[in-house]
């Protein structure tokens, strides 16, 4: 099954003959050798670029472990390198099995026609390493499971169905080869154990592996609400009697986000342009593995599955995304004014462009609309205001500049954000 990747490949064309090392990372299963290894090496040779002059490289191949050692690297790629033909490109995938990776893809850095690709896996290699061990001279692109727009077309059932069976199982391009859902469900479970929680025991040498099964768990029931180490160390206190310190805890969410089974959302006062520190929110890089962090139990919650994968569409459209916090002044009933503290679900930047977006599966009455657009409301600047819903509307502005569309609008147009 051939799925496009087409932004990926912009973000590829974008860095191309850049002078940098360019990184595609990612949650292991999502597409990063295909990336490389298909997309982009068809588009080279689309392109007119001579098959000998791209340089691939499995190194989970057997034939190549003799590459492994970093001087038969060196020299069998520069071997393959004639310099009157002029560029040629070197992709390497699960680069880290290579013995002094980092020295070899710096080296080869100084070969002038050779344009480089690597992917790696989360075991050994991950977002942090990138900049740490490259220097400034890696150049990450960060590849997410697939968006609902690259999903449904492979799909055989309408957008609705569709669209709750991407919440329940993700976006994992194998789950598309899967008809079954006990075989989607096996699946996934069989990827969390056996290959996430696995990547990360051995990377760290973690030796109370129920807790940290006990942890992922915690965070995959509680998406969408605002934690920190502190109060899960106390919920293994008292509820899980374990003796878990807040360090390991604060360790272990680390690592969970370093191997993208999650990332967090800072929350941030709109009003006063700052961070405003603990407690944050964490979402799961695919809505597929939290279920299966929680054998499925809790797959039929749709308002936080729904906000979780608005959550990952706005980060994998490139903005960075922030919990929004605002203020206002209410009188209790005594009379007194009282600060109020209101939830504003996302804030998303990019560049000069700002937006404030509230996740509401359903909007029931003009109560709870009233309730999803208060924060927005009370936030008082100009940058756009939307309310995402699984409701059948059209998009629709009310008085107060606020917009409303529904989840296949978001998803499905590029220019959803400017409806």
């Amino acid at each position: 099954m051939h799925i496009p990747r087409d932004f990926y490949l912009q973000e590829l064309l974008k860095r191309r003959h850049n002078g940098m090392v360019k990184i595609v990372t990612g949650l292991r299963r999502c597409g990063k050798s295909y990336l490389i290894f298909n997309i982009w090496r068809d588009h080279l040779l689309k392109e007119g670029v001579p098959a000998a002059q791209i340089i691939a490289l499995s190194l989970e191949d057997l034939n190549l472990r003799h590459l492994l050692d970093p001087y038969a690297m060196l020299s069998y790629v520069k071997s393959q390198i004639q310099a009157e033909r002029g560029w040629h490109y070197l992709l390497i995938d699960e680069v880290q099995l290579l013995e002094s990776f980092v020295e070899v893809l710096l080296s080869l850095m100084h070969v002038p026609n050779l344009d480089i690709y690597v992917t790696g896996s989360n075991a050994r290699f991950l977002s942090v390493d990138v900049v740490t061990e490259f220097r400034g001279r890696g150049d990450e692109v960060h590849l997410y499971p697939l968006s609902f727009a690259e999903y449904l077309p492979f799909t055989r059932t309408d957008r609705y169905q569709s669209f709750n069976d991407y919440l329940v199982f993700g976006g994992l391009p194998m789950i598309l080869s899967m008809q079954d859902e006990s075989q989607k469900t096996a699946y996934l479970e069989a990827q969390l154990k056996s290959t996430y929680l696995k990547d990360i025991i051995e990377r760290h040498g973690i030796t109370r592996t129920l807790e940290l099964d006990h942890l992922l768990s915690i965070l995959a029931s509680t998406i969408g609400s605002l934690t920190n180490p502190n109060r899960i160390q106390q919920t293994f206190s008292s509820v899980l009697k374990s003796q878990l310190s807040f360090n390991t805890v604060k360790q272990y969410l680390d690592f969970f986000e370093d191997s993208f089974l999650v990332s967090q959302a800072k929350r941030f006062d709109v009003k006063g342009r700052r961070y405003v520190g603990s407690p944050v929110k964490y979402y799961f890089e695919d809505t597929g593995v939290r279920n299966a962090a929680l054998n499925f139990s809790q797959s039929d919650e749709y308002t936080h599955l729904m906000e979780n994968a608005v959550y990952n569409e706005l980060r994998k459209r490139g903005y960075a995304v922030d919990v929004g916090q605002v203020y206002r002044r209410v009188r209790d009933q005594g009379g007194s004014r009282q600060s109020q503290t209101l939830e504003i679900d996302f804030v998303a930047r990019r560049g000069s462009h700002s937006y404030y977006l509230q996740s509401a599966y359903h909007l029931a009455g003009e109560g709870k609309t009233a309730q999803e657009k208060l924060p927005l409301l009370c936030a008082g600047n100009s940058f756009k205001k939307i309310v995402v819903t699984a409701d059948a509307v059209s998009p629709t502005q009310d008085l107060n500049g606020i917009t409303t569309i529904n989840i296949y609008d978001f998803f499905l147009k590029e220019n959803s954000l400017e409806l």
